[in-house]
Formats: C-alpha cells, sequence, structure tokens
C-alpha cells in the first residue's frame, strides 16, 4: 500500500480588528485588516470562506503560532476551536476584509466574540476556501438560503452582471434583519417568526414557476431543509450535479465542531436515499 503523502505545514494568516458594525439587530459586522494580509486574496469564489482559531480555555500556545507543533505537543482539548464564516468582502487594495456573524445573545463561541472584540486586537485565520461563483454562462441564478448563508448570496448578487436573471430567497428571523444589498436582483426575504428554520424557504422554492434554461443553483444553511431542497432540485427537477451547489452549513442540535465530524457520513448518507446509488470515489 502505498504511503499516505505527508500533510504539508498549514501557516495561519494574521490580522487585527479594524472596526466592528451591528447590521440588524442579530448580525454583526467584524472588518479584519493589516499588513499582514498583503499574500491573502480571497477573489476567485463568492463563497469563500475562513476558519477562525479562537484559543481552548486556559491554552498559552508557543510564538510564532505553529498549528502543527500545536497538534504534535498539546492534547486535542488544548488545540485551538475554529469556526468558520464567510468572506462577505474582500478589498484587495486596502487589505480589508469583511465577516458577518449571526448573534444569538451569549450563545456560542464566534458569535459572542464578534460582540465583544475591539479594534487593534489580533485573530488568526485558515484558508481562504470556496468553490463557487455564478456561472456566467448559466440563463439564471437559484440562491437560496438563510442567515448563515446570506453573506454568500449577497456577495454573489453583487458580483452578477447587470441585467442577469436571478430569484434570490433569503430566510430571516423578521423584517429587522433585511439587509441592503448592491445588486438590481430583488431579494425575496422570508419571515420565519416561529416557524422551523427553513420551512419558509421550502414553501417558496417549491411554489416557484421555474423559468426555462439552465439553472445555476446555491443553496446553504441549515441541513435538514436543505436535504429538502437538494430532493427537489436533484431529483424531481433533475438538476446536474455540477450545476448546484447545496451544502449544510450548519444542523439544529450541533455545534460546528459536532456537525463536521458527522457531516461527510451525512452528505453520504442523503444521497444514498434521493439519488439510490453509492456516492463516487
Amino acid at each position: 500500500m502505498a504511503e499516505r503523502p505527508a500533510r504539508k505545514p498549514r501557516t495561519p494568516h494574521s490580522a487585527q480588528v479594524v472596526r466592528t458594525e451591528r447590521l440588524t439587530p442579530h448580525m454583526q459586522r467584524v472588518v479584519l485588516g493589516g499588513e499582514s494580509l498583503g499574500g491573502f486574496a480571497a477573489d476567485t469564489c463568492t463563497d469563500h470562506y475562513v476558519k477562525l482559531l479562537f484559543p481552548a480555555g486556559g491554552a498559552v500556545y508557543p510564538e510564532p503560532f505553529d498549528m502543527e507543533r500545536i497538534r504534535a505537543e498539546f492534547p486535542r482539548d488544548q488545540w485551538p476551536v475554529t469556526r468558520t464564516y464567510t468572506v462577505r468582502d474582500w478589498n484587495a487594495e486596502q487589505r480589508e476584509m469583511t465577516l458577518d456573524f449571526v448573534i444569538h445573545g451569549d450563545e456560542g463561541l464566534a458569535g459572542p466574540w464578534a460582540q465583544r472584540v475591539k479594534p487593534g486586537e489580533t485573530v488568526l485565520f485558515m484558508g481562504p476556501g470556496g468553490a463557487y461563483t455564478p456561472a456566467p454562462d448559466a440563463d439564471w441564478h437559484l440562491l437560496v438560503g438563510d442567515e448563515s448563508a446570506l453573506p454568500a448570496i449577497a456577495r454573489s448578487l453583487e458580483a452578477l452582471p447587470a441585467g442577469a436573471r436571478a430569484h434570490a430567497f433569503v430566510e430571516v428571523s423578521g423584517p429587522e434583519e433585511e439587509q441592503k444589498i448592491d445588486s438590481d436582483v430583488e431579494v425575496t426575504w422570508l419571515h420565519r417568526g416561529d416557524r422551523p428554520v427553513g420551512e419558509p424557504l421550502l414553501d417558496a422554492v417549491r411554489a416557484l414557476e421555474f423559468p426555462e434554461g439552465r439553472v445555476h443553483a446555491f443553496v446553504h444553511g441549515e441541513a435538514h431543509f436543505v436535504k429538502e431542497l437538494r430532493h427537489l432540485l436533484r431529483v424531481e427537477k433533475a438538476l446536474p450535479r455540477e450545476d448546484l451547489s447545496i451544502s449544510g452549513y450548519w444542523r439544529l442540535g450541533h455545534n460546528e465542531d459536532g456537525w463536521q465530524a458527522s457531516k461527510r457520513e451525512w452528505n453520504a448518507r442523503i444521497e444514498v436515499e434521493q439519488e439510490g446509488a453509492a456516492p463516487a470515489a
């Protein structure tokens, strides 16, 4: 058996908090910048994401920060905790990266951090990752998501050329959570209220009369409604896999650590259930 190639050392990026802003009652913006971002770029995908590194409680890491050394020398519960966030905007000229955080009071790790962090503080992160940008040769675009997908949807809409055809559905808790998006595409804002997460999105997409032509679709958010929409688009509408970017950003009842640990198995099971065949290797 061939030996697995050694994992390449991963060096995190370092940045400083430039400013913060409360966009809506439940959305906090943090802008990162600094000279250390001179070698960073997030301009090829509209769903670029980074993984913020949060020190485990009480842990003091070696300087300079070395993830491989930490993994080798520290117990697992002292490794940094990662949280994944979409790059809402990247300004290469000013070397500034904008991240938007959904806030649930004191719940979670990254949300409370985003509320209390101050300009000048240093942040470490890995990335960027990303795979989606609106296909320029598609006849129309479908963008669907909850609050967690709003940054990627907004950035995608702003990247569309003038006159592009698109249907965009964004679910938020109420009208106070709507945001201004610099696009001529009219966003359909769905107010969840007391309904389960994703239910308004399911109803809206099911009711949509799909235009003729090739659609390029982006569907992200809570895993359960994403599963239902995947069935609608892949099985009922028979959209080809290559024209669909669809994945659960999060799952009710799980923090990111728990969800990421089970996400691959969840996705493989869904693929088998919905398409009746084992997923490709």
